[in-house]
Order: C-alpha cells, then structure tokens, then sequence
C-alpha cells in the first residue's frame, strides 16, 4: 500500500496545484480585462483555496503515510531476516547481521528485542561474544545460563539476564 499512498499523494498535490493555477489564471485574466473586480477576486480566491487545499493537504498525507509504510516493512523485513539467518544456522554474530542488513548494532538489537517482544523469538545472546543464538523455548525454560550456567534473573518480559556473562535469554510465549 505504501507506493500506491505515495502515488495517490502525488497525483493529489498535482491536481490541486493545477486547479489552483487555472483559479489563478482566470481570475488574472478577469482583472486585466476589467471583467473582475478586486472583491470578486477575493472571493474567486477563497473558493479556490477551499477546493485547492484539501487536494493538496490530503496529498501531503498520502505522501508521508507511504513513507511511513515503506519503513515499517523495510524494519518487518529485516526482523524476517534476522529470525531466518539464526533459525538456518542455529547461530549467527552480531557482526554479520550488522554486515547483512546494513545496520548498526543499536538498530539490530532493537530489532531483536521487537521480534522478542512479538513472541517470535526464543534464543539468547551472548553480547559479550557478540553472537545470537536460537534454542527452543522448553531448552531454555531453566534458571540456568546456557552459556556459562549462572544462575539467570528476570530482566523484562520473556527476557532473562546472567549476571555472571552477561549473556541474554529470550523466551517467546
């Protein structure tokens, strides 16, 4: 939906400045040829502006909502990227997600916590080591670190933290 938003959006704000230069332009030629006087030239341009600005304004709208969209499914995608490159591999560094999406390691981690917090994923990550790993959900279901067998603590929803390594447990519902 996002290019047909941004299309639509475009094509409003085009139709609105048209309509609003041949307003313009009738309005122009009503004054040099004295047809028009300044009141009804006033008046002709408030009428405009009322069919003028709702194309133009709901054409902005489109436009921005599209690029909305257009970045909301580029994040869905790399979050899709990220969940087959662990599930293929069983585990994955966080350098080469980085490297594959394009992203830098705030922005990986943040989506990593989204499809965590979607319930998408269960793993943990070893952030010390830099590496992500995919286990399921019932191997994970323990007090103890999978990494270096700690006891673990709850740090947010379906999250779990060693204390010892640092180490991050992901368990979806």
């Amino acid at each position: 939906m996002n290019v047909h938003s941004t299309t639509v959006g475009v094509i409003l704000i085009a139709v609105g400045a048209i309509l609003g230069l041949v307003i313009l332009g009738f309005m122009a030629a009503g004054i040099i040829q004295s047809e028009l006087t300044p009141a009804g030239a006033v008046l002709g341009f408030g009428l405009g502006l009322i069919l003028v600005l709702p194309l133009i304004g709901g054409g902005v709208y489109l436009m921005v909502r599209g690029r909305q969209e257009a970045a909301q499914l580029a994040d869905i995608r790399k979050e899709r990227r990220i969940l087959e490159m662990v599930s293929t591999q069983g585990k994955v560094s966080i350098s080469e997600l980085i490297l594959e999406l394009r992203a830098d390691r705030e922005k990986v981690k943040a989506w990593i916590y989204d499809l965590v917090g979607k319930g998408l994923f269960s793993g943990y990550i070893n952030w010390q080591e830099g590496v992500l790993y995919s286990r399921d959900a019932s191997l994970l279901k323990t007090n103890k670190c999978p990494n270096c067998g700690g006891e673990i603590e709850l740090a947010g929803k379906g999250v779990s933290r060693c204390p010892f390594c640092g180490t991050e447990i992901f368990l979806s519902e």
